[in-house]
C-alpha cells in the first residue's frame, strides 16, 4: 500500500515530465510485485508459514482500531493484481504516454492500484467501502479518459451507478453497524456466531447483506447489474481496461467470498430458499443457502447473457467486454456451489475452482484487452470488419491472442484448463445437472465469439492499415510473457494449486481469522468445517499460530 501511494504522490509531483513519471513508475511496480511475494511466501507459502499476519494501525487494537490482514485468500488476489498490474503500467509507459501525454495518468493509475490493494487488505466493512471509493474515483477519470461524447455518456452512467451503489453500500453498513455494534470483520463474526452473548438479533443480518451483494454483484458486473460494463469497458483506454477486468473486477468477487465464509457463515439465522434450477429447499441457521441461491441465479444469467452477446459484436473491446460479463459466470457458479452445499470438502473444491478460474481469468482477458490496445496504436481501429491477417503482420502477437483465447476456451495445457475442470468438478459433485449444461452452454458461446473473433481479426487477407501498420515490440514482449505465464500456470499447476488450495483455506476458517486478529476473543464455532485452519499451501501450519 505504501508503494502505490508513494508511486501516485511521486508521479503527481513530477508534473509534465513524462519519462521521470514513467521511470518512477515503473520502479514502484517492481517494488510492488517485490511485497506482495514476500506476503505470498512468509505469510503463506514458506514452510514456517504462519498463515495470516495482522496489522493495527496506529497501535489501536482490534476491533476499535483499523486492521489490516494479509492471509492466503488476499495474497492470492494481491499476486493477480501485481501480475496484471506491471504488464498494464509497462504497456502503459510505451503507449498511453506517447499518445496522449497527460500527467494525470500514472497517478490515477497507481490510485486504482492502491484502492485495489486496501480492499484485498482490510480488516473492516467501512474502510472495505473507503478503499472501494479510492479505486471507483480514479476509474472514473479513466472511462471519461478520451474526452469524447461517447466516452462523456459511458463515464456518466457509470458514475451514476455506483454513486448509487455507493448510497446503498454505506447503507448496509450503517445497518449492519447499528444492529450488531461493530465493523470490524473478525468481531462481526464472533457475534454473529453467538448472538445472544451480545444481545443482538441476527434476523436483520440477511436482508442487510442482500444490500451488500448487489453491491458487490455490481462491481463484479453479474447480470442484471451488468449493463455499465459494454460502455465504460470500450471508453476506457484498453491498458486501464485490463486492469479493470484482471483485478478491480475481481474486488466485488472477493468481497463476496470473504463477507460469505469468513464473516456470515456462522450467523444464527434460520433461512429456507429453493435454489433456481436445481430444485432443492436449502434450509439452514446461517445466510449461506440465500447467498447461493441468488448468486446461483446471476451466474448462469450472466454466462448466457454474456456469452451471446460477445458473439454478436462488431469489435474487440465489444467482444471482450461481453465475455467478461460471461466469464464472471464461470466464477461465480463455484462460489455459489460452495455456499449451498453442507458439505466441507465440496464448499472448500468450489472456493477453490473459483480462485483458479479468476486468476485464468485474469491473465487471459488482461492479456486480450493489452492485444487490443497493441492493435489499436499500431492500425489505429478495433473493429473486426477493418482488420485482419494481424497472425502473419506480427506472429508474436497473434500467438500471445490465440493463447489468450484458447485459456477462456479451456484449452490444455493453458491455464484456463485446470480452471474450468475444477467449475464442471464441482457441479457435477453437486449434483447439479442443470448447472453442467449451463457451465457447458457458456463454453460453447467462448468457443463461439473467440473463434469469430480470431477468423475476423487475424486471418484472412490484410488491409491496406494491418499492412502499413508498425507494431511496438516492447507491448509484444509484454504479451508473450503473459501467453508465457498462461502456458506456465498450467504446464506447472501443482505450486499454484496449493496455493489457491491454501487461499480457499483461509476463506473457510473464521476461526483462524478471528483469532489473528484478536486474539483474546472467544473462539468461533466453524461452520464450514475448515477446522483449525492450516495452511493448505504447505502441509497443515496453524492458521494464525493457534
Amino acid at each position: 500500500m505504501l508503494v502505490v501511494l508513494f508511486a501516485a504522490v511521486g508521479t503527481l509531483l513530477l508534473g509534465r515530465r513524462p519519462r521521470a513519471r514513467a521511470a518512477v513508475s515503473l520502479a514502484a511496480g517492481g517494488a510492488y510485485a517485490v511485497a506482495v511475494a514476500a506476503i505470498d511466501w512468509y505469510v503463506v507459502l514458506a514452510p514456517d508459514a504462519p498463515g495470516i499476519a495482522t496489522y493495527q494501525v496506529g497501535e489501536w487494537p482490534a476491533p476499535f482500531g483499523i486492521t489490516l490482514v494479509a492471509d492466503g485468500l488476499s495474497a492470492f488476489m494481491l499476486t493477480m493484481v501485481a501480475t496484471i498490474g506491471i504488464a498494464s503500467l509497462v504497456v502503459s509507459t510505451r503507449s498511453v504516454s506517447r499518445a496522449a501525454r497527460r500527467p494525470y495518468y500514472l497517478p490515477l493509475f497507481h490510485f486504482l492500484a492502491l484502492g485495489v490493494t486496501g480492499a484485498f487488505l482490510t480488516g473492516d466493512l467501512f474502510n472495505l467501502f473507503v478503499w472501494f471509493e479510492v479505486m471507483l474515483m480514479a476509474s472514473y477519470v479513466f472511462v471519461a479518459y478520451y474526452g469524447g461524447p461517447e466516452h462523456t455518456r459511458a463515464a456518466f452512467w457509470y458514475v451514476a451507478l455506483n454513486l448509487l451503489a455507493s448510497a446503498i453500500f454505506l447503507l448496509g453498513v450503517g445497518g449492519i453497524y447499528a444492529t450488531t455494534g461493530t465493523l470490524n470483520m473478525a468481531d462481526l463474526a464472533m457475534r454473529l456466531a453467538d448472538p445472544t452473548a451480545y444481545g443482538i438479533d441476527p434476523a436483520p443480518v440477511v436482508g442487510l447483506f442482500a444490500l451488500l451483494l448487489s453491491v458487490f454483484a455490481i462491481k463484479g458486473g453479474l447480470v442484471p447489474f451488468q449493463f455499465w460494463i459494454p460502455t465504460a469497458y470500450r471508453a476506457a483506454p484498453p491498458q486501464i481496461t485490463a486492469l479493470l477486468a484482471g483485478a478491480t473486477k475481481k474486488v466485488g468477487i472477493y468481497a463476496i467470498v470473504r463477507l460469505t465464509f469468513t464473516v456470515f457463515a456462522g450467523a444464527q439465522v434460520g433461512v429456507s430458499l429453493e435454489v433456481p434450477g436445481v430444485g432443492a429447499v436449502l434450509a439452514g441457521d446461517s445466510p449461506l443457502p440465500f447467498v447461493g441461491a441468488v448468486l446461483l441465479a446471476m451466474a448462469a444469467a450472466s454466462l448466457l447473457v454474456g456469452g451471446i452477446g460477445a458473439v454478436g459484436r462488431d469489435s474487440l473491446e465489444g467482444v471482450l467486454a461481453y465475455s467478461s460479463i460471461g466469464q464472471i459466470g464461470f466464477i461465480a457458479t463455484p462460489v455459489a456451489i460452495a455456499a449451498t452445499t453442507t458439505s466441507p470438502e465440496l464448499r472448500h473444491l468450489g472456493i477453490l475452482a473459483a480462485l483458479v478460474y479468476a486468476l485464468n481469468h485474469t491473465l487471459a482477458k488482461g492479456l486480450l484487452f493489452l492485444s487490443v490496445g497493441t492493435i489499436r496504436d499500431a492500425t489505429g481501429t478495433s473493429q473486426l470488419a477493418d482488420l485482419g491477417g494481424l497472425a502473419r503482420r506480427s506472429p508474436p502477437l497473434g500467438i500471445a491472442f490465440l493463447v489468450a483465447s484458447l485459456a477462456l476456451v479451456g484449452i490444455p495445457p493453458l491455464s484456463g484448463f485446470f480452471g474450468k475442470f475444477l467449475v464442471f468438478d464441482a457441479a457435477a459433485r453437486a449434483g447439479a445437472p442443470s448447472v453442467v449444461a449451463l457451465l457447458l452452454a457458456g463454453s460453447l458461446l467462448t468457443i463461439a465469439y473467440a473463434t469469430r473473433a480470431w477468423n475476423m481479426g487475424f486471418w484472412g487477407v490484410r488491409p491496406a492499415i494491418v499492412r502499413e501498420a508498425t507494431v511496438d515490440s516492447v507491448q509484444v514482449a509484454v504479451l508473450t510473457a503473459l501467453a508465457g505465464a498462461i502456458l506456465a500456470v498450467g504446464v506447472g499447476f501443482e505450486p499454484i494449486y496449493r496455493f489457491a488450495d491454501a487461499a480457499a483455506t483461509a476463506a473457510l476458517d473464521s476461526e483462524a481469522y478471528v483469532d489473528a486478529v484478536d486474539p483474546g476473543a472467544p473462539a468461533v464455532d466453524d461452520p464450514s468445517g475448515a477446522g483449525g485452519g492450516g495452511n493448505g499451501g504447505n502441509g497443515g501450519n496453524g492458521g494464525g499460530g493457534r
